[in-house]
Protein backbone atom coordinates (compact mmCIF):
# COMPACT_ATOMS: atom_id res chain seq x y z
CA UNK A 1 0.00 0.00 0.00
CA UNK A 2 2.84 2.38 0.85
CA UNK A 3 4.49 1.66 -2.51
CA UNK A 4 1.25 2.62 -4.27
CA UNK A 5 1.13 5.87 -2.29
CA UNK A 6 4.72 6.69 -3.14
CA UNK A 7 4.10 5.95 -6.81
CA UNK A 8 1.17 8.37 -6.87
CA UNK A 9 3.25 10.98 -5.06
CA UNK A 10 6.13 10.63 -7.54
CA UNK A 11 3.68 11.16 -10.39
CA UNK A 12 2.32 14.30 -8.69
CA UNK A 13 5.67 15.94 -8.04
CA UNK A 14 6.88 15.19 -11.54
CA UNK A 15 4.21 17.46 -13.02
CA UNK A 16 5.61 20.72 -14.39
CA UNK A 17 5.18 23.69 -12.05
CA UNK A 18 3.66 25.57 -14.94
CA UNK A 19 0.76 23.12 -14.75
CA UNK A 20 0.55 22.75 -10.97
CA UNK A 21 0.69 26.45 -10.23
CA UNK A 22 -0.83 27.82 -13.41
CA UNK A 23 -2.99 25.19 -14.97
CA UNK A 24 -6.75 25.04 -15.21
CA UNK A 25 -9.13 22.74 -17.01
CA UNK A 26 -8.73 24.81 -20.18
CA UNK A 27 -5.45 24.93 -22.10
CA UNK A 28 -3.05 27.40 -20.45
CA UNK A 29 -2.23 30.69 -22.09
CA UNK A 30 1.39 30.72 -23.25
CA UNK A 31 3.23 33.91 -22.36
CA UNK A 32 6.63 34.94 -23.64
CA UNK A 33 8.45 38.01 -22.40
CA UNK A 34 7.50 39.92 -25.56
CA UNK A 35 3.78 39.09 -25.33
CA UNK A 36 3.78 39.91 -21.60
CA UNK A 37 5.31 43.33 -22.26
CA UNK A 38 2.81 44.04 -25.06
CA UNK A 39 -0.07 43.05 -22.81
CA UNK A 40 1.16 45.22 -19.92
CA UNK A 41 1.64 48.22 -22.19
CA UNK A 42 -1.82 47.81 -23.70
CA UNK A 43 -3.48 47.45 -20.28
CA UNK A 44 -1.66 50.26 -18.49
CA UNK A 45 -4.11 53.02 -17.57
CA UNK A 46 -1.31 55.41 -16.60
CA UNK A 47 0.31 54.91 -20.00
CA UNK A 48 -3.01 55.59 -21.74
CA UNK A 49 -3.30 58.85 -19.79
CA UNK A 50 0.23 59.79 -20.84
CA UNK A 51 -0.69 58.99 -24.45
CA UNK A 52 -3.68 61.38 -24.30
CA UNK A 53 -1.51 64.14 -22.83
CA UNK A 54 1.07 63.49 -25.55
CA UNK A 55 -1.50 63.76 -28.34
CA UNK A 56 -2.82 67.03 -26.89
CA UNK A 57 0.67 68.51 -26.68
CA UNK A 58 1.49 67.27 -30.20
CA UNK A 59 -1.63 68.91 -31.61
CA UNK A 60 -0.78 72.18 -29.88
CA UNK A 61 2.82 72.04 -31.10
CA UNK A 62 1.71 71.41 -34.69
CA UNK A 63 -0.46 74.56 -34.69
CA UNK A 64 2.01 77.16 -33.44
CA UNK A 65 0.72 79.58 -36.09
CA UNK A 66 -2.39 79.97 -33.96
CA UNK A 67 -0.39 82.14 -31.55
CA UNK A 68 -0.05 84.77 -34.32
CA UNK A 69 -3.67 84.57 -35.42
CA UNK A 70 -5.35 87.92 -34.75
CA UNK A 71 -8.44 88.41 -32.68
CA UNK A 72 -11.37 88.81 -35.12
CA UNK A 73 -14.81 90.18 -34.32
CA UNK A 74 -17.77 91.07 -36.48
CA UNK A 75 -20.86 92.89 -35.32
CA UNK A 76 -24.05 94.52 -36.49
CA UNK A 77 -26.28 97.12 -34.82
CA UNK A 78 -29.28 99.36 -35.17
CA UNK A 79 -29.86 102.75 -33.50
CA UNK A 80 -32.79 105.16 -33.32
CA UNK A 81 -32.46 108.97 -33.22
CA UNK A 82 -35.31 111.51 -33.58
CA UNK A 83 -36.42 115.03 -32.44
CA UNK A 84 -39.83 114.71 -30.72
CA UNK A 85 -40.23 118.45 -29.95
CA UNK A 86 -39.49 119.50 -33.53
CA UNK A 87 -41.99 116.98 -34.83
CA UNK A 88 -44.67 118.42 -32.53
CA UNK A 89 -43.93 121.93 -33.87
CA UNK A 90 -44.48 120.73 -37.40
CA UNK A 91 -40.82 120.67 -38.26
CA UNK A 92 -40.61 116.95 -38.99
CA UNK A 93 -37.38 115.82 -40.55
CA UNK A 94 -37.20 113.64 -43.62
CA UNK A 95 -34.21 111.87 -42.18
CA UNK A 96 -34.74 108.20 -41.30
CA UNK A 97 -34.43 107.89 -37.47
CA UNK A 98 -33.07 104.35 -37.76
CA UNK A 99 -29.37 103.79 -38.44
CA UNK A 100 -27.96 100.37 -39.30
CA UNK A 101 -24.28 99.54 -38.91
CA UNK A 102 -22.00 96.62 -39.68
CA UNK A 103 -18.42 96.44 -38.35
CA UNK A 104 -15.39 94.16 -38.50
CA UNK A 105 -12.36 94.42 -36.19
CA UNK A 106 -8.98 92.65 -36.09
CA UNK A 107 -6.25 93.10 -33.49
CA UNK A 108 -3.05 91.40 -32.42
CA UNK A 109 -0.67 92.16 -29.58
CA UNK A 110 3.02 91.58 -30.22
CA UNK A 111 4.71 91.29 -26.84
CA UNK A 112 7.04 89.04 -24.88
CA UNK A 113 4.35 86.45 -24.28
CA UNK A 114 4.16 85.22 -27.87
CA UNK A 115 7.78 84.10 -28.18
CA UNK A 116 7.89 82.61 -24.70
CA UNK A 117 4.56 80.86 -25.28
CA UNK A 118 5.90 79.27 -28.46
CA UNK A 119 8.93 77.99 -26.56
CA UNK A 120 6.73 76.74 -23.74
CA UNK A 121 4.57 74.76 -26.17
CA UNK A 122 7.62 73.12 -27.73
CA UNK A 123 9.06 72.23 -24.32
CA UNK A 124 5.71 70.87 -23.19
CA UNK A 125 5.55 68.51 -26.18
CA UNK A 126 9.12 67.32 -25.59
CA UNK A 127 8.35 66.82 -21.91
CA UNK A 128 5.18 64.83 -22.63
CA UNK A 129 7.00 62.72 -25.22
CA UNK A 130 9.75 61.99 -22.75
CA UNK A 131 7.24 61.16 -20.00
CA UNK A 132 5.43 58.71 -22.29
CA UNK A 133 8.61 56.96 -23.39
CA UNK A 134 9.88 56.81 -19.81
CA UNK A 135 6.58 55.38 -18.54
CA UNK A 136 6.61 52.74 -21.27
CA UNK A 137 10.19 51.80 -20.50
CA UNK A 138 9.43 51.50 -16.79
CA UNK A 139 6.59 49.10 -17.59
CA UNK A 140 8.88 47.02 -19.81
CA UNK A 141 11.57 46.89 -17.11
CA UNK A 142 9.06 45.98 -14.42
CA UNK A 143 7.49 43.22 -16.51
CA UNK A 144 10.90 41.86 -17.53
CA UNK A 145 12.12 41.86 -13.95
CA UNK A 146 9.00 40.04 -12.72
CA UNK A 147 9.07 37.61 -15.65
CA UNK A 148 12.63 36.51 -14.92
CA UNK A 149 11.88 36.32 -11.21
CA UNK A 150 9.03 33.92 -11.98
CA UNK A 151 11.31 31.83 -14.20
CA UNK A 152 13.81 31.63 -11.34
CA UNK A 153 11.10 30.62 -8.88
CA UNK A 154 9.85 27.98 -11.29
CA UNK A 155 13.36 26.62 -11.69
CA UNK A 156 13.69 26.58 -7.90
CA UNK A 157 10.58 24.41 -7.78
CA UNK A 158 12.25 21.99 -10.20
CA UNK A 159 15.32 21.89 -7.95
CA UNK A 160 13.18 21.17 -4.87
CA UNK A 161 11.27 18.48 -6.79
CA UNK A 162 14.50 16.78 -7.76
CA UNK A 163 15.76 16.87 -4.17
CA UNK A 164 12.44 15.48 -2.94
CA UNK A 165 12.60 12.72 -5.55
CA UNK A 166 16.04 11.71 -4.32
CA UNK A 167 14.88 11.84 -0.71
CA UNK A 168 11.84 9.69 -1.51
CA UNK A 169 13.95 7.17 -3.39
CA UNK A 170 16.35 6.99 -0.47
CA UNK A 171 13.41 6.59 1.91
CA UNK A 172 12.08 3.66 -0.11
CA UNK A 173 15.51 2.00 -0.13
CA UNK A 174 15.85 2.53 3.61
CA UNK A 175 12.40 1.07 4.19
CA UNK A 176 13.40 -2.12 2.43
CA UNK A 177 16.70 -2.23 4.29
CA UNK A 178 14.94 -1.64 7.62
CA UNK A 179 12.39 -4.39 6.98
CA UNK A 180 15.27 -6.75 6.15
CA UNK A 181 17.16 -5.69 9.28
CA UNK A 182 20.10 -4.02 7.54
CA UNK A 183 19.60 -0.59 9.13
CA UNK A 184 18.27 0.61 12.45
CA UNK A 185 14.93 2.23 13.10
CA UNK A 186 16.72 5.54 13.85
CA UNK A 187 18.23 5.67 10.38
CA UNK A 188 14.87 4.91 8.83
CA UNK A 189 13.16 7.66 10.89
CA UNK A 190 15.89 10.14 9.87
CA UNK A 191 15.24 9.42 6.20
CA UNK A 192 11.49 9.91 6.80
CA UNK A 193 12.18 13.27 8.45
CA UNK A 194 14.38 14.28 5.54
CA UNK A 195 11.66 13.45 3.02
CA UNK A 196 9.02 15.35 4.98
CA UNK A 197 11.35 18.35 5.23
CA UNK A 198 11.79 18.37 1.48
CA UNK A 199 8.02 18.22 1.03
CA UNK A 200 7.74 21.33 3.18
CA UNK A 201 10.46 23.12 1.18
CA UNK A 202 8.72 22.23 -2.07
CA UNK A 203 5.35 23.45 -0.78
CA UNK A 204 6.89 26.77 0.29
CA UNK A 205 8.51 27.21 -3.12
CA UNK A 206 5.20 26.57 -4.86
CA UNK A 207 3.34 28.95 -2.55
CA UNK A 208 5.87 31.70 -3.23
CA UNK A 209 5.65 31.09 -6.96
CA UNK A 210 1.83 31.14 -7.02
CA UNK A 211 1.77 34.37 -5.02
CA UNK A 212 4.17 36.06 -7.43
CA UNK A 213 2.22 34.68 -10.37
CA UNK A 214 -1.03 36.20 -9.13
CA UNK A 215 0.64 39.61 -8.82
CA UNK A 216 2.01 39.20 -12.35
CA UNK A 217 -1.47 38.41 -13.68
CA UNK A 218 -2.82 41.56 -12.03
CA UNK A 219 -0.02 43.57 -13.64
CA UNK A 220 -1.02 42.25 -17.06
CA UNK A 221 -4.74 42.78 -16.48
CA UNK A 222 -5.65 39.08 -16.37
CA UNK A 223 -7.98 37.40 -13.94
CA UNK A 224 -6.05 35.72 -11.12
CA UNK A 225 -7.57 32.35 -12.05
CA UNK A 226 -6.26 32.55 -15.61
CA UNK A 227 -4.12 29.55 -16.48
CA UNK A 228 -0.82 30.57 -18.06
CA UNK A 229 2.48 28.96 -18.91
CA UNK A 230 5.60 31.06 -19.05
CA UNK A 231 7.84 30.30 -21.98
CA UNK A 232 11.46 31.27 -21.57
CA UNK A 233 14.67 30.65 -19.69
CA UNK A 234 17.30 32.68 -17.91
CA UNK A 235 20.29 32.66 -20.22
CA UNK A 236 23.16 34.93 -19.30
CA UNK A 237 26.44 35.49 -21.08
CA UNK A 238 29.52 37.53 -20.20
CA UNK A 239 28.92 41.22 -20.72
CA UNK A 240 31.93 43.44 -21.11
CA UNK A 241 31.62 47.14 -21.80
CA UNK A 242 33.83 50.10 -21.08
CA UNK A 243 31.94 52.25 -18.53
CA UNK A 244 33.55 55.41 -19.90
CA UNK A 245 32.29 54.55 -23.37
CA UNK A 246 28.81 53.93 -21.97
CA UNK A 247 28.93 57.29 -20.19
CA UNK A 248 29.91 59.15 -23.36
CA UNK A 249 27.33 57.41 -25.51
CA UNK A 250 24.33 57.03 -23.22
CA UNK A 251 24.67 59.49 -20.34
CA UNK A 252 22.74 62.24 -22.18
CA UNK A 253 19.84 59.75 -22.56
CA UNK A 254 19.36 59.18 -18.85
CA UNK A 255 15.78 60.08 -17.82
CA UNK A 256 16.78 62.24 -14.86
CA UNK A 257 19.31 64.17 -16.95
CA UNK A 258 16.81 64.75 -19.76
CA UNK A 259 14.24 65.91 -17.22
CA UNK A 260 16.70 68.29 -15.57
CA UNK A 261 17.72 69.79 -18.90
CA UNK A 262 14.08 70.36 -19.76
CA UNK A 263 13.67 72.04 -16.39
CA UNK A 264 16.58 74.36 -17.20
CA UNK A 265 15.02 75.23 -20.55
CA UNK A 266 11.73 76.02 -18.85
CA UNK A 267 13.45 78.19 -16.27
CA UNK A 268 15.38 80.01 -18.98
CA UNK A 269 12.11 80.52 -20.80
CA UNK A 270 10.63 81.97 -17.61
CA UNK A 271 13.66 84.20 -17.17
CA UNK A 272 13.30 85.50 -20.72
CA UNK A 273 9.63 86.17 -20.21
CA UNK A 274 10.36 87.96 -16.93
CA UNK A 275 13.02 90.09 -18.62
CA UNK A 276 10.79 91.06 -21.53
CA UNK A 277 7.80 91.81 -19.32
CA UNK A 278 9.84 93.98 -16.93
CA UNK A 279 12.26 95.70 -19.35
CA UNK A 280 11.26 94.91 -22.91
CA UNK A 281 8.88 96.90 -25.12
CA UNK A 282 5.51 95.59 -26.22
CA UNK A 283 3.76 96.43 -29.48
CA UNK A 284 0.02 96.31 -30.07
CA UNK A 285 -1.43 96.42 -33.59
CA UNK A 286 -5.14 96.96 -34.13
CA UNK A 287 -7.41 97.73 -37.06
CA UNK A 288 -11.16 98.21 -37.42
CA UNK A 289 -13.64 98.84 -40.18
CA UNK A 290 -17.17 100.20 -39.64
CA UNK A 291 -19.76 100.65 -42.35
CA UNK A 292 -23.40 101.68 -42.73
CA UNK A 293 -24.84 99.92 -45.74
CA UNK A 294 -28.42 101.05 -45.33
CA UNK A 295 -30.05 104.29 -46.51
CA UNK A 296 -26.94 106.47 -46.49
CA UNK A 297 -23.70 104.65 -47.22
CA UNK A 298 -20.92 105.55 -44.80
CA UNK A 299 -17.82 103.64 -43.76
CA UNK A 300 -14.76 104.19 -41.62
CA UNK A 301 -11.40 102.41 -41.56
CA UNK A 302 -9.03 102.98 -38.65
CA UNK A 303 -5.81 101.46 -37.33
CA UNK A 304 -3.34 102.02 -34.54
CA UNK A 305 0.13 101.01 -33.42
CA UNK A 306 1.01 101.29 -29.75
CA UNK A 307 4.47 100.85 -28.25
CA UNK A 308 4.89 100.61 -24.47
CA UNK A 309 8.25 100.57 -22.69
CA UNK A 310 8.30 99.81 -18.93
CA UNK A 311 10.65 101.92 -16.84
CA UNK A 312 10.40 100.53 -13.32
CA UNK A 313 12.09 97.27 -14.36
CA UNK A 314 15.36 99.15 -14.94
CA UNK A 315 15.41 100.61 -11.45
CA UNK A 316 17.39 98.42 -8.96
CA UNK A 317 15.38 97.12 -6.03
CA UNK A 318 11.96 97.36 -7.60
CA UNK A 319 9.58 94.40 -7.66
CA UNK A 320 10.25 93.68 -11.34
CA UNK A 321 14.02 93.93 -10.84
CA UNK A 322 13.86 91.49 -7.91
CA UNK A 323 11.75 89.06 -9.97
CA UNK A 324 14.35 89.12 -12.75
CA UNK A 325 17.20 88.47 -10.30
CA UNK A 326 15.24 85.57 -8.76
CA UNK A 327 14.66 84.04 -12.22
CA UNK A 328 18.38 84.21 -12.97
CA UNK A 329 19.21 82.54 -9.63
CA UNK A 330 16.80 79.68 -10.36
CA UNK A 331 18.53 78.99 -13.68
CA UNK A 332 21.98 78.87 -12.04
CA UNK A 333 20.67 76.62 -9.30
CA UNK A 334 19.18 74.20 -11.86
CA UNK A 335 22.49 74.05 -13.74
CA UNK A 336 24.32 73.11 -10.54
CA UNK A 337 21.71 70.42 -9.85
CA UNK A 338 22.29 69.06 -13.37
CA UNK A 339 26.02 68.79 -12.72
CA UNK A 340 25.35 66.94 -9.48
CA UNK A 341 22.98 64.51 -11.24
CA UNK A 342 25.54 63.86 -14.00
CA UNK A 343 28.30 63.18 -11.45
CA UNK A 344 26.05 60.78 -9.55
CA UNK A 345 25.04 59.07 -12.81
CA UNK A 346 28.65 58.52 -13.83
CA UNK A 347 29.39 56.94 -10.46
CA UNK A 348 26.34 54.68 -10.77
CA UNK A 349 27.22 53.48 -14.28
CA UNK A 350 30.79 52.72 -13.26
CA UNK A 351 29.53 50.87 -10.18
CA UNK A 352 27.01 48.68 -12.07
CA UNK A 353 29.61 47.88 -14.76
CA UNK A 354 32.08 46.76 -12.08
CA UNK A 355 29.38 44.70 -10.36
CA UNK A 356 28.58 42.97 -13.64
CA UNK A 357 32.19 41.94 -14.08
CA UNK A 358 32.41 40.65 -10.52
CA UNK A 359 29.03 38.93 -10.80
CA UNK A 360 30.08 37.00 -13.88
CA UNK A 361 33.12 35.74 -12.02
CA UNK A 362 30.76 34.59 -9.26
CA UNK A 363 28.57 32.77 -11.82
CA UNK A 364 31.55 30.86 -13.18
CA UNK A 365 32.52 29.83 -9.65
CA UNK A 366 28.90 28.85 -8.88
CA UNK A 367 28.73 26.67 -12.01
CA UNK A 368 31.92 24.88 -11.01
CA UNK A 369 30.54 24.47 -7.51
CA UNK A 370 27.40 22.81 -8.91
CA UNK A 371 29.49 20.32 -10.88
CA UNK A 372 31.55 19.47 -7.80
CA UNK A 373 28.44 19.17 -5.59
CA UNK A 374 26.71 16.85 -8.05
CA UNK A 375 29.77 14.63 -8.37
CA UNK A 376 30.20 14.62 -4.59
CA UNK A 377 26.63 13.49 -4.12
CA UNK A 378 27.08 10.66 -6.60
CA UNK A 379 30.15 9.42 -4.75
CA UNK A 380 28.47 9.85 -1.35
CA UNK A 381 25.41 7.92 -2.48
CA UNK A 382 27.64 5.13 -3.73
CA UNK A 383 29.47 5.08 -0.39
CA UNK A 384 26.17 4.92 1.49
CA UNK A 385 25.09 1.92 -0.56
CA UNK A 386 28.39 0.26 0.30
CA UNK A 387 27.96 1.06 3.98
CA UNK A 388 30.96 3.38 4.26
CA UNK A 389 28.95 6.63 4.53
CA UNK A 390 26.27 7.49 7.08
CA UNK A 391 22.81 8.69 6.17
CA UNK A 392 23.34 12.13 7.71
CA UNK A 393 26.39 12.64 5.52
CA UNK A 394 24.37 11.63 2.47
CA UNK A 395 21.59 14.05 3.35
CA UNK A 396 24.08 16.82 4.03
CA UNK A 397 25.68 16.23 0.62
CA UNK A 398 22.27 16.26 -1.05
CA UNK A 399 21.37 19.54 0.65
CA UNK A 400 24.68 21.06 -0.41
CA UNK A 401 23.97 20.05 -3.99
CA UNK A 402 20.55 21.72 -3.84
CA UNK A 403 22.09 24.80 -2.23
CA UNK A 404 24.73 25.02 -4.98
CA UNK A 405 22.05 24.84 -7.68
CA UNK A 406 19.95 27.48 -5.95
CA UNK A 407 22.96 29.76 -5.51
CA UNK A 408 23.75 29.51 -9.22
CA UNK A 409 20.11 30.33 -10.02
CA UNK A 410 20.23 33.34 -7.69
CA UNK A 411 23.48 34.60 -9.20
CA UNK A 412 22.13 34.31 -12.75
CA UNK A 413 18.93 36.13 -11.78
CA UNK A 414 20.95 38.88 -10.08
CA UNK A 415 23.13 39.21 -13.17
CA UNK A 416 20.09 39.51 -15.44
CA UNK A 417 18.55 42.09 -13.10
CA UNK A 418 21.73 44.20 -13.12
CA UNK A 419 21.64 44.25 -16.92
CA UNK A 420 18.06 45.54 -16.72
CA UNK A 421 19.16 48.18 -14.21
CA UNK A 422 22.06 49.28 -16.38
CA UNK A 423 19.86 49.52 -19.48
CA UNK A 424 17.30 51.54 -17.51
CA UNK A 425 20.02 53.84 -16.22
CA UNK A 426 21.21 54.40 -19.79
CA UNK A 427 17.62 54.80 -21.07
CA UNK A 428 17.88 52.12 -23.74
CA UNK A 429 16.05 48.88 -24.50
CA UNK A 430 18.02 46.19 -22.70
CA UNK A 431 17.67 43.60 -25.51
CA UNK A 432 18.95 46.05 -28.10
CA UNK A 433 21.63 46.98 -25.61
CA UNK A 434 22.83 43.37 -25.33
CA UNK A 435 22.74 42.85 -29.09
CA UNK A 436 24.77 46.00 -29.66
CA UNK A 437 27.37 44.84 -27.13
CA UNK A 438 27.35 41.17 -28.07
Amino acid sequence: MRSVFLGIFFLWVSISPAVCAEGTDSPPLILTLETAVERAVAQSISLQINAIDLQTAKKEASTLWAQFFPSLTVGAGVSYAASPLAERAGQASSRDPFTYTLNFRASISLNERILTTLERIKLLYQSRLFSYEQARQQIEIQVSRTFYQLLAQRENISIREEVLRLAELQLEKNRISFENGFISNLVYLQSQLSAETEKLNLNRARTEYNSSLREFLMLLGYDQNTGIRLEGTIEVSPFAADPEELIREYLPKRPDIISQRQKIEQLENTRTQTFLSSRGPSINLSASYDGNYFREFTDNLSGSVTVAIPLDGWIPGTVKDQALRSARAEVEKAKLELKNIEDTARTGIRSISAQLRDSWTGIEIARLRVEIAERTYELTEEGFRNGTVELLTLEDTRNRMAEARQQLLTDELTYQTMILDLAAALNIDWREFLRSRG
